[in-house]
């Protein structure tokens, strides 16, 4: 198929748009034609963001929305605003999380419940908000839209120093699992992401130049690839890990 038949009005919802993984899956799918809905807490980045896919990309729609997701209110803000732009929901990317390392003998007091609102919560509130939407439109195939839960390698296997970071991707490996069961019938795809380590900032001034972690294209190409499949075929799971294992 062609690039133009495919991304014809498709419209692809991120949250956590403003670096990292979620910037670089905003720039694939806008290099693809795709018009964009972005979402993140840091209005001066993500309006930055914005801009630099607008400028790339001038015949992409895009319009972004700053608000923390972490807490049920601001979630169900971004939901009506999508709501109100009419926008379809051809494809919704739950990327917003946050990470503390420390375990869960020694971690910061809060540490849980920051991780679970941000990591859980908000990808919870935003999809409930949005997918009676979702179930009453069809795309001309049939489908009513795809989504992408960005979860962790870390909601797979525990490790040291994950403590409560890990928990709450469990809980949104749990999350995930129960929307795809549920939304079968509704022809609503369901993906759960497991990348390992991607050079993020939450990698701080790691060094990368040995290549020995991921970088976000990678993943970003990976979501991508999974979305453009035809009606009668879900990825249910990605599960991604650098060449050389695990850190």
């Amino acid at each position: 198929m062609q690039k133009d038949k495919l991304s014809k009005n498709k419209y692809v919802i991120i949250t956590g748009a403003s670096r990292g993984m979620g910037k670089a899956m905003a720039m694939l799918f806008a290099s693809e034609g795709y018009h964009l809905r972005l979402c993140a807490r840091n209005e001066d980045a993500l309006r930055k963001t914005a801009e630099e896919i607008s400028g790339a990309f001038p015949n992409v729609e895009v319009k972004y929305n700053a608000e923390d997701l972490s807490g049920k209110e601001g979630a169900e803000k971004i939901g009506e605003w999508l709501l109100e732009l009419k926008t379809p929901i051809d494809i919704l990317i739950n990327n917003a999380g946050t990470f503390v390392p420390g375990s869960v003998h020694n971690e910061p007091e809060g540490a849980l419940d920051q991780m679970l609102s941000l990591n859980l919560y908000a990808a919870y509130h935003l999809t409930r908000k949005l997918l009676p939407a979702m179930m009453n439109q069809s795309d001309a195939d049939g489908s009513r839209g795809h989504i992408f839960n960005i979860s962790s390698i870390a909601a797979l296997k525990a490790y040291a120093n994950g403590g409560a970071y890990s928990i709450s991707k469990y809980a949104l490996n749990g999350f995930s699992k129960n929307l795809r069961e549920e939304l079968k019938p509704f022809l609503i795809k369901v993906t759960t992401v497991f990348p390992g380590a991607v050079l993020t900032d939450s990698w701080g001034d790691y060094d990368n130049s040995s290549r020995r972690i991921m970088e976000a294209d990678d993943i970003a190409k990976m979501v991508f690839a999974a979305s453009r499949l035809t009606p009668q075929a879900c990825v249910e799971e990605i599960l991604i890990r650098p060449q050389l294992g695990d850190l």
